[in-house]
């Protein structure tokens, strides 16, 4: 039991035992090299004291922060972090990613001392859009940072429907105190923060019509009222079924983001990146964090793996855009598009982590990659799958683009570099697992 940031002496030989061996177990995977260590020392200690999370979470002095969405919640975390260690705070943060339970207490123990006391003035931990509703009565955090909702591993997860009513409901069996950023330009994720009466919430969004797609995507979930089910007007539409949008029936409407973004730089490139500032920025106003120190943070900040992340492999640039899912995925089409860079490599694994349902790729709007022209390398356990949508894309792909397929992904790699002239960049679209490989291929170094 935890009495205010003390926990009583007859839980700690218990928590004190479960962090020393979780550490011991750490210390163990890494000077082996056999990966991060950021799920199994999680699991073990979980298994000594089932109580863990809550135990090591209520120590956090200022507050747990949980960052919750399909997309963004690393490249959010990050930023975040950024900002508040700007401040000089001391953040525990899930930095590798691993957002389920195990991994949540596993980045809270890297904080912790060997007899499980946590020194840190926030914690903050992206969490699963799965999972956040279990987690949330043991850690009673402080802020959540509401992304957004796309479809996304549809064989584990369910439709985007069922999982934001399981958030409306655990979130609104928190404190009043409790804050909630919400993304305004998601209507479901908005009708979410109007349902919630209790608790303080505040919207993010954009506000640059001059951004607007020119049509809503095939690659879209929500465009339905979340009130009355009645189709949405859109004014304009950002992505997927993102944008400034009313109900002519019901009369729901979009909620006035707290932040004019049409006055603010973004981190990395991509309009969606914009959002993911958006996001941090109004969770660190809302942590009384000033707007000077926010911004000062957006010029120095740096990526985390894979997220737009560049590298430079012999001589030449290489950006890595992880696509997971259709919206994701688009997105990042649309930035290399845009881009007068013409090597691309798509690499799609369809292991456990990435979803071993694939046929989410004949949402993506591959159309705009194959007609602008170019090479294009395809690689991956399911390389053919996307070779094969890439044909369907063109009814003559080889009168626009170069298409090649290599299922050895080191090869494929060599390949797509030869392919890429030195004052070009060489663009990677892998889904996640596949963007550990590329990693481990390019930098010689795994990241588990």
């Amino acid at each position: 039991m935890v009495v205010g940031n003390k926990i009583q002496f007859k839980d700690k030989l218990r928590l004190g035992l479960a962090v020393s061996i979780a550490k011991s177990v750490t210390l163990m995977v890494r000077s082996l090299n056999l990966g991060a260590a950021s799920v199994l020392p999680g699991a073990i200690a979980r298994r000594i004291e089932p109580r863990l999370l809550p135990l090591l979470s209520q120590q956090v002095k200022n507050g747990v922060i949980l960052v919750a969405g399909t997309n963004g919640k690393t490249t959010t975390s990050l930023f975040l972090r950024d900002i508040l260690e700007r401040q000089g705070f001391r953040v525990a943060h899930n930095s590798t990613g691993a957002n389920l339970e195990n991994g949540l207490m596993t980045a809270l123990m890297e904080s912790a001392n060997l007899v499980g006391s946590l020194d840190v003035d926030y914690a903050i931990l992206e969490v699963d859009e799965n999972i956040l509703p279990r987690v949330l009565a043991p850690i009673q955090p402080k802020l959540i940072v509401c992304l957004n909702l796309f479809r996304d591993q549809l064989d584990r997860y369910g439709e985007v429907d069922t999982i934001s009513k399981r958030w409306g409901s655990a979130i609104a069996t928190l404190p009043p105190e409790t804050i909630i950023v919400a993304n305004a330009d998601d209507p479901t994720i908005c009708y979410l923060g109007q349902q919630l009466s209790q608790q303080r919430v505040t919207f993010f969004g954009l506000n640059e019509p001059e951004n607007y797609l020119e049509s809503i995507p095939h690659a879209v979930d929500s465009i339905y009222c979340p009130s009355c089910g009645h189709a949405l007007d859109y004014k304009g539409v950002y992505l997927s079924h993102m944008g400034e949008y009313t109900c002519p029936s019901c009369g729901f409407t979009r909620n006035q983001p707290t932040i004019d973004s049409s006055r603010w730089p973004q981190i990395l490139i991509g309009l969606y990146n914009k959002y993911n500032t958006l996001a941090a920025a109004t969770a660190a106003m809302e942590l009384g964090i000033e707007e000077a120190t926010i911004r000062d943070a957006i010029p120095n900040f740096q990526p985390a793996f894979g997220r737009a992340e560049e590298l430079n492999i012999n001589g030449k640039q290489v950006r890595i855009l992880l696509s997971k899912n259709p919206v994701g995925t688009n997105e990042t089409i649309r930035v290399v598009t845009q881009s007068h860079h013409k090597t691309t490599l798509l690499v799609l694994n369809d292991r456990i982590q990435d979803g071993e349902d694939v046929s989410w790729i004949w949402d993506v709007d591959t159309e705009k990659l194959v007609q602008r022209g170019g090479t294009l390398i395809v690689s991956g356990d399911r390389a053919y799958d996307m070779a094969l949508r890439l044909r369907y894309s063109d009814p003559a792909p080889q009168n626009t683009c170069k298409l090649i397929v290599q299922e050895n992904l080191q090869q494929a790699i060599n390949t797509a570099l030869e392919h890429t002239p030195d004052h070009e960049t060489l663009h990677i679209l892998p889904t996640y697992t596949a963007m550990l490989d590329v990693r481990e291929v390019l930098t010689g170094r795994k990241i588990r």
